[in-house]
C-alpha cells in the first residue's frame, strides 16, 4: 500500500477499508510513516469524518497497537465508566467504591489533567502515597482483591493512541468524533471490560458544547462499542456549572468523602447514583436501570461504599489517615472568598474561566512540565437558580501563590452573572442512549 494514496482517497472523501486504517496506524506506531504524512491523514479525517465501519476499524487497529488484557481469571462481570470530563467532575472516585461493594469489577485506567477539565489520577494522588503506575500483574492483584483499582494508561495499553493523541494535539485535530472515539474505546476495550457507562459532557464547561455534537459523540461510542459486542449505556450530562462544590485535587477527595460517608446530597450525588445504578444494570445485579440506582442508594447510606474506598486507598499503597480525618489535610498557604455585590440568583456560570481559575491557583497545569499542587482549588458554594444575597460568599479560593490567587479572583468575578429574575434549573441528564 501507499501511503500518499491512502491520505489521498480520505482527502477526496472516499471510504477506506479495514486493512488500509490497519496499514496507516501500523505503521505510524512503528515510526515507519512520517509525523508530516500521518497529519496530513488526520486533518483529512478532521474535514471528511469516518463512517461507522471506518471508526470501528481504527478502533481495533489502536486497540491491538498493545496489549488487550484478559480478566476470565478474575470471577464477576467487569464494568468500567468513562466521561469525557469536566470542572469538578470526580464520580469516578465515589461509583468505583459504590460498584465495586455492589459485587462488580470495576477495572478503570484513568487520565490526568486536560486543558481545563481536572483528572483523575491528580485527584487520587492527592492522597498521600496513592499509587496510580501500578504494573499490570499489580493492577490484576487489586482488581481480584478488592474489586476496583484506577491506574493511569501504562506503555503496553494502545500505544498508538498515545502517539497519535500527542500529533492531535499539535495539529489542531483533537475535536474529530471518529478520531475522539477511537482514542477513548481503543483504551477502554483493552482493559478486558464487559461493559460501559458513557458520560458524554455538554455546555460551556465542556470540550463538547453543543448538545447535538455530545449526542453525536456519544452514538459513535455507542455504536463502536457494539461493535466489539460490549454492553453500554450513554448518558448525555450538564457541563454549564460546576459538577458539585470543589474543584482542586484534594478539594475534590475531600467532596468524595462527604458524600460516601457524610451523606451530602447535590448534583454530583445525584449524577454518581445514576452512573453507578447504569454500572449495577450493566452487570446483571440488577434487572433494570431504575432497580440499579436504587441499589446504588441502599450501598451508599449503608456505609459499605466507603469503606470500599478505605480498601482501594489502602491497596494501592495510599495513607488512610486523612481519609478518615479529611479535617487534618494540610492548609493552603493563602485563602480568599469572593463575596457577592448584588442581590439576586444566579443566573449564569462560565465554568472553562472557573477550571481555568483553578489552574492559576495550582490544581492544573499550563504545561506538561509543571507540578500540581493538591491542596490548592476553589469551593463555589452555589448552584445556577440559588439565592445570593449581597456580601455572602461565593466561592473560596486556596492557593500558596498570591498571583495565582489574583488572576483566579479576575476569572471568577467576570464568570459569575447574578440577576433578579429567577433562571430556570438546569437539567442534569440531557438524554439517555441504551
Amino acid at each position: 500500500m501507499n501511503t500518499t494514496e491512502l491520505i489521498r482517497k480520505k482527502r477526496n472523501k472516499k471510504i477506506l477499508t479495514k486493512d488500509e486504517i490497519l496499514f496507516l496506524i501500523n505503521n505510524y506506531t512503528k515510526n515507519k510513516i512520517p509525523d508530516y504524512q500521518f497529519s496530513a491523514f488526520l486533518m483529512a479525517v478532521y474535514f471528511n469524518g469516518m463512517n461507522k465501519e471506518e471508526t470501528s476499524a481504527l478502533t481495533e487497529a489502536m486497540l491491538h497497537s498493545g496489549k488487550v488484557l484478559n480478566l476470565n481469571s478474575i470471577p464477576g462481570t467487569k464494568i468500567d465508566k468513562h466521561s469525557t470530563g469536566g470542572v469538578g467532575d470526580k464520580t469516578s472516585l465515589i461509583l468505583a467504591p459504590i460498584v465495586a461493594a455492589a459485587g462488580i469489577k470495576v477495572p478503570m485506567i484513568s487520565g490526568r489533567s486536560l486543558g481545563h477539565s481536572g483528572g483523575t489520577l491528580d485527584k487520587l494522588e492527592a492522597i498521600s502515597g496513592f499509587r496510580t503506575n501500578l504494573t499490570l500483574s499489580e493492577y490484576k492483584k487489586v482488581l481480584k482483591k478488592v474489586g476496583a483499582v484506577l491506574i493511569g494508561q501504562t506503555k503496553e495499553i494502545a500505544p498508538a493512541d498515545k502517539l497519535i493523541y500527542a500529533l492531535r494535539d499539535v495539529t489542531a485535530t483533537v475535536e474529530s468524533i471518529p478520531l475522539i472515539t477511537g482514542s477513548i474505546m481503543s483504551k477502554k476495550l483493552a482493559e478486558g471490560i464487559d461493559g460501559l457507562v458513557l458520560d458524554v459532557k455538554t455546555g460551556n464547561g465542556a470540550f463538547m458544547q453543543k448538545t447535538e455534537d455530545a449526542i453525536e459523540l456519544a452514538d459513535s461510542l455507542i455504536q463502536t462499542a457494539k461493535a466489539f459486542n460490549k454492553n453500554v449505556i450513554g448518558f448525555v450530562t450538564d457541563m454549564n456549572q460546576p459538577l458539585g462544590n470543589y474543584i482542586g485535587n484534594w478539594l475534590e477527595v475531600y467532596e468524595s468523602i462527604q458524600v460516601l460517608r457524610d451523606g451530602k446530597k447535590n448534583d454530583l450525588t445525584e449524577l454518581s447514583l445514576i452512573l453507578s445504578g447504569a454500572m449495577i444494570y450493566l452487570g446483571k445485579k440488577s434487572k433494570s436501570l431504575d432497580e440499579g440506582i436504587e441499589e446504588a442508594i441502599r450501598i451508599l447510606k449503608s456505609g459499605k461504599a466507603f469503606d470500599k474506598f478505605v480498601e482501594i486507598v489502602k491497596a494501592q499503597n495510599g495513607k488512610t489517615d486523612f481519609i478518615i480525618h479529611p479535617e487534618k489535610y494540610p492548609k493552603s498557604k493563602y485563602k480568599e472568598v469572593i463575596k457577592s455585590n448584588t442581590t439576586g440568583y444566579l443566573s449564569e456560570v462560565n465554568t472553562y474561566e472557573i477550571g481555568m481559575a483553578a489552574i492559576d491557583l495550582g490544581a492544573g497545569r499550563k504545561t506538561k512540565d509543571d507540578k500540581i499542587d493538591p491542596k490548592a482549588g476553589i469551593i463555589f458554594n452555589y448552584k445556577i437558580g440559588d439565592t445570593i444575597n449581597k456580601g455572602v460568599g461565593i466561592a473560596e479560593l486556596f492557593s500558596d501563590s498570591k498571583s495565582g490567587m489574583d488572576n483566579a479572583k479576575k476569572r471568577i468575578t467576570n464568570a459569575v452573572k447574578i440577576s433578579k429574575s429567577k433562571p430556570k434549573k438546569l437539567e442534569l441528564i440531557k438524554e439517555v442512549i441504551i
